[in-house]
Formats: C-alpha cells, sequence, structure tokens
C-alpha cells in the first residue's frame, strides 16, 4: 500500500489530507502523478507547478524517483521564511 499525503494549500485544493493505493503498476513517482491526474483533474492542477517539492519517506525526491509498494509520497509546496 502506497500512501500520499497532502501538504498546505494542495490539501485544500485535492479536499483530503492522505490516501492510499492498493498495489499497482507504480515504479516512480510519476506513474503515481498520473494516475493522481486521471483520477482527479483540475483538483491536482497543482502537480504540474515546476515549485512543487515532493518526499519519498521523508527524503526530497522528483517525479523519476523509483518506488516500493510499502512508500510514503508526500506534496508539498515550496516553503519560504523570513
Amino acid at each position: 500500500m502506497i500512501k500520499i499525503l497532502f501538504f498546505s494549500k494542495y490539501r485544500e485544493n485535492i479536499g483530503f489530507a492522505q490516501l492510499e493505493l492498493g498495489s499497482g503498476n507504480f515504479q516512480r513517482v510519476g506513474d503515481v502523478v498520473a494516475l493522481l491526474k486521471a483520477s482527479y483533474g483540475d483538483k491536482v492542477g497543482f502537480l504540474d507547478d515546476q515549485k512543487l517539492l515532493i518526499a519519498v519517506n521523508q527524503e526530497m525526491a522528483n517525479i523519476c524517483t523509483l518506488i516500493n509498494e510499502s512508500d510514503e509520497i508526500a506534496f508539498f509546496p515550496p516553503v519560504t521564511g523570513g
């Protein structure tokens, strides 16, 4: 089971904080992104944002990162500070 987490404004856009995906043909983060786009359409438009941050198992990643069935993938907007 892959656990998907959405943070901040991304959580507001999609309408929930987390989602679990059963076993599928997911090899990379990009495969999960493609499924989310097909399933949720405009609600996940943020997945096309060039500033989108992705973490797999709490380590920074990108759409090419390899994943396993037990991984956690988090999507969150860039963090600003001051």
